[in-house]
């Protein structure tokens, strides 16, 4: 019969996982944020035969941070983020066609992986049956993090995958070398979804050394859990994965990491440096703000870090009872590579991506720490409720221990549902408008070449099929200078998503002689701010761009503001 359930009960969870995280897609059907839309576009273009070439520039650390001396289009894609997430959707797509759905069904599948491995994982180490069915079901909706789940993302990738290398790792600290090797296929695979995937392979090099120490300082002479060949065939497996990536991204920009190599990445003060193409993010231009400002952004991050790990990872009611089962399996050689590489995670978001760190790029790489975080946190659970039945007359122990672990999986399932109907709500509302908008330029009959200027480019690619480029985040005349070097014929300004810059032309107050008179306007219908000019601007506009002599699509089409 135990036998039975092993099998039983894994696929039973995955089933379950799968329909989840099936009604969350449902909630919004496509890819709804810059990263997701990137790796999709990315997909369609590798699926329509062009290789790993993209015709819009997301960002401008894509193409080395500045204005390129020779700016272009298409341009090499990945030179921030990985592949991964792209690569998985091509037999769907092949199968389906470039679709929402072919693109969301590899991240069902594979993310739900993550939901018997939990029940598994947490069966091995000795937590109990009921904890390891309570923390199945919770990493199934992840409170606040599930409708990211189901995104075109490397949020399902990373999960599963993250998981695999720390348990295979502490399966390595106790003994068992061939599940250390493979931890590097697992690490290596991670690393090909998310850079940061090498923090994996940093903690499993840290527990590896720990464990030679330990037994170098063991007084009866102990052997190491963890023999030099099974190290060099960690490595050697996350090579295999990696090396050829590796030797792409060398061959196409000479670099491991091109988007570091610019400086967009690590040495930015502030997150609105990531998108100028005129900010100073040299070494020496990061340290001249002073100590003072420096150490502040550190710190900030790291607390950051924190509140978003607590509520988005934790449930946020969940955050103490992880302390109490943390300290509880302080010494536990089975959840040893997960502090590690917790560890590691949040010192490189307080010491390296400190800026980043609300923007998302902590939680990409917080969602492998999860399935063991509702495991510890869930034993903290029991833990505290056997403490306080201790001390209640007519509390029994064992009840209360399973009442307080049924709230608190309900809890992050209540969150779940909660925020997937909130963010939902917002990601539908700007489809809708992108979608009006892409009906608009079709109806208008703009050519598809036609390039388009907007704050989410890849956005409007995948909404729209069309190519263009970033408004980068600096004056009017660099804005300007980009739409003349790049040809971009049509400015497409959101109220969600706009430089300062190009605020006034939104509201209507200004527009240069190159900007001209809107061709089409979506009204705005959210909140109101209590700024008339503010609450009366549109949500969104599209305007010609003329940066070529003969356009007359922009004749007297100015209203007094300088280029």
């Amino acid at each position: 019969m135990l036998r039975c359930d092993a099998v039983r009960i894994p696929f039973a969870l995955y089933a379950f996982a799968l329909a989840a995280r099936a009604v969350l897609f449902a909630v919004h059907a496509d890819a709804a944020y810059p990263d997701s839309f990137y790796y999709v576009d990315v997909a369609r273009a590798l699926q329509a035969g062009h290789g790993f070439n993209i015709d819009f520039i997301w960002s401008f650390v894509d193409v080395g941070g500045r204005i390129p001396a020779q700016p272009m289009l298409p341009i090499p894609s990945n030179a921030h983020w990985m592949p991964l997430a792209s690569i998985v959707q091509l037999p769907t797509m092949w199968l389906l066609g470039p679709t929402p759905l072919a693109s969301a069904i590899p991240f069902l599948l594979i993310g739900a992986l993550a939901v018997p491995m939990t029940w598994l994982l947490a069966r091995e180490i000795g937590a109990g049956d009921r904890i390891a069915l309570a923390a199945a079901i919770a990493v199934a909706l992840p409170s606040a993090a599930a409708i990211y789940m189901v995104q075109p993302d490397n949020f399902a990738l990373y999960q599963p995958l993250g998981t695999a290398a720390l348990w295979l790792t502490a399966r390595g600290l106790r003994g068992d070398g061939r599940s250390f090797a493979l931890a590097g296929l697992m690490v290596g695979l991670a690393t090909l979804a998310r850079n940061d995937g090498v923090l994996l392979g940093a903690a499993a090099a840290l527990l590896f050394f720990w464990d030679r120490w330990r037994a170098w300082r063991s007084k009866g002479g102990r052997t190491p859990a963890i023999p030099w060949r099974y190290a060099f065939a960690c490595f050697g497996l996350f090579l295999v994965v990696m090396a050829p990536w590796y030797l792409r991204q060398l061959a196409v920009f000479g670099s491991l990491s091109p988007s570091s190599s610019s400086g967009r990445i690590l040495l930015i003060q502030n997150y609105e440096q990531m998108n100028s193409v005129t900010s100073d993010t040299s070494l020496a231009g990061f340290l001249s703000q002073g100590i003072g400002p420096l150490l502040t952004s550190r710190i900030l991050g790291l607390v950051s870090a924190i509140q978003v790990f607590s509520v988005l990872a934790c449930s946020a009611v969940l955050a103490p009872f992880v302390l109490a089962g943390g300290w509880a399996r302080r010494r536990s050689l089975d959840f040893a590579p997960f502090f590690v590489y917790a560890g590691l995670l949040f010192a490189a978001a307080g010491l390296i991506f400190a800026v980043h760190v609300p923007y998302g790029t902590f939680l990409h790489s917080a969602v492998a720490l999860v399935p063991y975080t509702f495991i510890v946190g869930l034993e903290g659970v029991v833990i505290v409720a056997t403490w306080v039945a201790r001390r209640r007359r007519g509390w029994e122990e064992e009840r209360a221990a399973r009442l307080f672990v049924a709230a608190a999986v309900a809890t992050v399932v209540l969150n779940a549902a909660a925020f997937a109907f909130l963010a939902g709500q917002a990601w539908n509302r700007e489809r809708d408008l992108r979608f009006d908008a892409a009906a608009a330029l079709d109806r208008s009959g703009i050519p598809k070449s036609d390039l388009l200027l907007s704050a989410d480019p890849g956005g409007l690619e995948y909404f729209t099929g069309r190519g263009g480029v970033v408004t980068p985040n600096d004056s009017l005349e660099v804005i300007h200078q980009v739409a003349v070097d790049y040809g971009t014929r049509w400015l497409v300004l959101e109220r969600a998503h706009i430089v300062t810059p190009l605020a006034p032309i939104l509201e209507m107050k200004a527009r240069p002689d190159w900007i001209g008179p809107p061709i089409y306007t979506a009204a705005y219908t959210g909140p109101q701010t209590g700024d008339p000019a503010v609450d009366a601007a549109p949500a969104l506009v599209i305007f010609p761009i003329c940066t070529t002599a003969g356009d007359t699509r922009c004749a007297a089409g100015a209203t007094g503001a300088k280029p």
